[in-house]
């Protein structure tokens, strides 16, 4: 039996299960739960970062493991998160006290940019953003213009920085390993 997850929660029976039901639309960060897996790993996005699906275009493309952790990650991730944040505003590099709190601003001027455009037809794309730092992961066609697509979120106001981490190649064919981390193959 199958139930959902609340506000981020993630208990993964297979990534199998978890990319079919987020390509049918699913979810927006929560996952499928499974009671009956015994190998089943709970992931969670522990620090409500920011992380959604700006298209689904491409099947088979391998959903991103975008911020979502083990409890372990998390405590050892916990400390260094907290340095991390507060780092711009000691340098009087940000007016919030702590970079982290500028990202579901970042997020609502990303999906209202990109709202009404059709930038993203012909991919599958997901954003995940932490401490200002934008990270665009999934799969597009090999005409897809990543300069284009790294100028536009770069104008977002108090974007730091942004990863493009795109394949053609869905499947990594060749021995060529797709350039994200995955829910199949989080480590």
């Amino acid at each position: 039996m199958k139930t959902w997850a609340i506000a981020g929660v993630l208990l993964v029976a297979s990534a199998g299960v978890y990319a079919q039901q987020l390509a049918a639309g699913a979810g927006t960060g929560a996952a499928p739960a499974s009671a009956s897996a015994s190998t089943a790993v709970e992931r969670k996005n522990w620090f409500n970062d920011p992380f959604f699906a700006v298209s689904r275009d491409i099947a088979g493309c391998p959903v991103p493991l975008g911020p979502l952790m083990t409890k372990a990650q998390m405590d050892d991730d916990a400390h260094y998160r907290v340095e991390r944040g507060t780092t711009c505003w000691l340098a009087h590099e940000c007016s919030k006290p702590n970079s982290y709190l500028y990202d579901a601003p970042i997020a609502d001027a990303i999906r209202a940019h990109f709202d009404a455009q059709h930038a993203f037809a012909g991919t599958s794309l997901w954003i995940t953003i932490q401490r200002r730092f934008v990270y665009v992961e999934g799969c597009a066609p090999k005409a897809f213009d990543q300069a284009e697509l790294h100028r536009q979120l770069e104008a977002i106001p108090d974007v730091e920085q942004i990863f493009i981490r795109i394949t053609d190649d869905p499947h990594g064919g060749a021995g060529k390993p797709l350039p994200y981390k995955t829910l199949a193959a989080p480590d």
